[in-house]
């Protein structure tokens, strides 16, 4: 019996010795070992075990706030703001900071879907169809709208039955290309930006 309080009595004082508060209430410096326990000293950062960390812009606004994407066996581990962008200094707004549970959300959308007209249900449909559905339906639009002059004679080459809304992530050369290409290459005239909206 007094064995089994005597071991007792030696775990109370090795946990309170290996507590980080009294050490600190002796006077120990709490930014040295002091603030330190047995347990915490064998924690690691999972960071410190990333393969790779790239860069990236974060999506969600017109700031254009850079971000550190940390990836191990080619999968994304973490996002945080890069300190080093002199737009966000390290700091993320709270878009920016829930990019990682947008980008594991088992939700997120990752295919095209696609509902028929008159369909009750979507359906999946590969990005490449898509694409060339788009093309398509826009080169088709365009011929059968495309004004060349008014009755007066005035050229005008345009169309009004397409519009364009861009979006607030976009940069001033993305916005420039699509200025070019819908206005000057497909004669739109209604060419809007959601930064404005």
């Amino acid at each position: 019996m007094k064995e089994v309080k005597t071991s007792r009595v030696s775990e109370l004082r090795g946990a309170l010795e290996d507590w980080s508060i009294p050490r600190q209430v002796r006077g120990e410096n709490f930014r040295s070992r002091a603030a330190e326990s047995e347990g915490s000293r064998r924690w690691r950062p999972r960071l410190e075990e990333t393969d790779r960390v790239g860069t990236s812009i974060c999506p969600y606004c017109a700031v254009g706030c850079a971000q550190l994407v940390y990836v191990k066996d080619d999968k994304v581990i973490h996002i945080e703001g890069d300190p080093r962008s002199p737009v966000n200094q390290g700091t993320l707004c709270p878009k920016g900071a829930a990019a990682f549970g947008w980008m594991h959300n088992p939700q997120r959308l990752t295919t095209v879907l696609y509902r028929a007209p008159y369909a009750t249900r979507w359906e999946a449909r590969p990005l490449e169809w898509a694409m060339d559905r788009i093309a398509e339906k826009m080169k088709r639009t365009r011929d059968e709208t495309f004004v060349h002059r008014f009755a007066d004679g005035t050229v005008v080459n345009h169309t009004m039955a397409m519009a364009s809304l861009g979006g607030a992530t976009l940069d001033d050369e993305e916005n420039y290309v699509i200025k070019k290409l819908f206005s000057g290459g497909l004669g739109m005239v209604w060419i809007e930006n959601q930064a404005r909206v």
